[in-house]
């Protein structure tokens, strides 16, 4: 049931994004990067002698922070109160990465690297 709730957040929130960047006639760069940039700790984090599907620890703080729902919240309530179309899908696009990281089962890190239970 959590899984269905977390798709379907991230589906709103990239039919919203969608929607701002249209009918706002804004950039897409911000919904493409914030989008994908949530996983570049991924890549930070990568290298030999690691388990299967373990991240190396040094890259668990950043992938931690850049998944935690709040933050996207917080730039998605500051850009609708400044009017910031551009860094509001940005945001939104933000909150759906971590929704359907989510909905699949990814979720935070521990200290070891290692999906959290």
């Amino acid at each position: 049931m959590k899984k269905l709730a977390y798709m379907i957040l991230g589906l709103l929130a990239t039919g919203l994004a969608v929607s701002v960047v249209v009918t706002q006639h804004t950039s897409w760069w911000q919904l493409v990067v914030f989008a994908i940039a949530p996983d570049l700790p991924l890549l930070f984090g990568a290298g030999t002698g690691l388990e299967r599907g373990q991240l190396h620890p040094r890259a668990v703080p950043f992938y931690n922070a850049v998944h935690r729902l709040w933050v996207p919240a917080i730039l998605v309530a500051v850009m609708v109160v400044l009017q910031s179309p551009g860094w509001l899908a940005g945001g939104l696009a933000w909150v759906a990465h971590i929704a359907f990281d989510r909905s699949l089962g990814f979720g935070l890190r521990s200290p070891e690297g290692f999906q959290r239970a």
